[in-house]
C-alpha cells in the first residue's frame, strides 16, 4: 500500500535541492540500510515553555525537528507568530533545530491551507490533524463515512501536494478515525501519499500484536508515529507516576514488536516519544530538564527495543 511520490513533488524537493535552500532536508529520506527511528520533539511536552526554552532541549533529545504544538496542549504556535517568523528563524538557527511539523487540531483538515504556507516558508514537511465525520461506526455505515472524509478532502490534498507537504490524520478516540478498520479504511482509500495516518497507540487496543499487525496493514500510508501507550489514561488528574505510565517503558505496552513493524514496512517518518499532562498546557514534568530526561529515559527504552527488533 505504499505510494509513490508525486512528480509534482519531486520537482519541488529537486528544485530546493538545487537552490540550496535545505527545506528539502526535512522531507522523508529515501530508505538507507539499517533501521533507526527518527525523532521529533513535540513542543506540547514542555506545555506552554517559552520557545527560547524549549528549542535548546531539542536536540538533547536526540532530535533535530520540533513539532509545534497550539493551546490548549502546548502554546509555542502562538508564539512563533507573537515572536516574529525572522526572529523565529534565527533562534532555529541558533540552536541547530528545524520545524518539521504542526500539530493543528484547532484548525481541523478543511482549514490548513494558510498554515501549508507558514510550514512551506519554514521547510516542514507534515500537518497532523483529526478527522470530521461521524462517530461510533463500523461496517458498510463506517466504509461510507471514510469515502464521504476522503472525498471532502481532496482540495485540501492538492493544496498539499502542490506545497510538496503531508496531511497526517492521526487516529483519535470518540472519531471518524479510532478504530482499526478506519484507520485500514482511510489508508486504502486516501487518495494520494500527501494524505496519511499519525498512529497513536494511546487511542488502540492496549495489544502490541495489534498495534504491530495494522502499521504492517497500512505500510505506506503510515506517516508519523507517537511513542504513546494508554497506561492509566490522560483524561483526570492521578499521581505523576500513574500518569506517566504513557511513556514508553513505563507501561505494559511492549514497543519491540511495534518497532519490528516498523522496520518491516521500511518506516522512515519521524516518532514523537509522547505523553498528555492534566491539565493540558503544563510540562509533563515541573521543568524542562526533567521533562527532557524522561523523554531520554524513553527514547533509551526505545532503542533497546529497536535492537531486539
Amino acid at each position: 500500500m505504499r505510494h509513490p511520490i508525486s512528480r509534482r513533488t519531486f520537482c519541488r524537493q529537486a528544485a530546493l535541492a538545487v537552490a540550496g535552500l535545505g527545506a528539502a532536508s526535512t522531507l522523508p529520506a529515501a530508505v538507507k540500510p539499517g533501521f533507526r527511528l527518527r525523532y521529533i520533539l513535540a513542543s506540547s511536552m514542555y506545555g506552554e515553555l517559552p520557545l527560547v526554552e524549549v528549542l535548546p532541549e531539542v536536540r538533547k533529545t536526540g532530535a533535530e525537528h520540533i513539532d509545534l504544538w497550539p493551546r490548549k496542549h502546548g502554546s509555542q504556535r502562538e508564539q512563533m507568530d507573537e515572536l516574529g517568523h525572522e526572529k523565529f528563524a534565527a533562534l532555529l538557527k541558533q540552536h541547530g533545530v528545524r520545524l518539521g511539523m504542526t500539530t493543528r487540531y484547532d484548525l481541523g483538515p478543511f482549514q490548513l491551507q494558510e498554515e501549508m504556507k507558514v510550514c512551506l516558508k519554514f521547510g516542514a514537511s507534515l500537518i497532523v490533524t483529526g478527522a470530521i465525520g461521524p462517530k461510533g461506526l463500523a461496517g458498510a455505515e463506517l466504509k461510507a463515512a471514510m469515502a464521504k472524509f476522503v472525498e471532502q478532502m481532496r482540495p485540501h490534498v492538492e493544496a498539499a501536494e502542490e506545497s510538496g507537504l503531508t496531511i497526517a490524520i492521526e487516529n483519535h478516540g470518540n472519531a471518524l478515525v479510532d478504530s482499526p478498520d478506519s484507520i485500514r479504511w482511510l489508508a486504502e482509500m486516501s487518495p494520494s501519499p500527501h494524505l496519511g495516518i499519525a498512529l497513536a497507540p494511546y487511542h488502540l487496543p492496549d495489544d502490541a500484536v495489534v498495534v504491530a499487525q495494522l502499521i504492517r496493514d497500512i505500510g505506506g500510508a503510515l506517516v508519523h508515529f507517537y511513542a504513546w501507550q494508554h497506561g492509566n489514561g490522560c483524561m483526570k488528574p492521578m499521581p505523576k507516576d500513574e500518569e506517566l505510565l504513557q511513556m514508553p517503558g513505563r507501561g505494559k505496552l511492549d514497543f519491540t514488536p511495534i518497532i519490528a513493524a516498523l522496520k518491516a514496512v521500511d518506516y522512515n517518518g519521524w516518532t514523537s516519544i509522547f505523553m498528555h499532562p492534566t491539565p493540558r498546557g503544563i510540562p509533563i514534568l515541573p521543568s524542562a530538564k526533567e521533562t527532557t530526561a524522561e523523554i531520554n529515559r524513553a527514547r533509551d527504552y526505545l532503542e533497546a527495543c529497536a535492537r531486539k527488533a
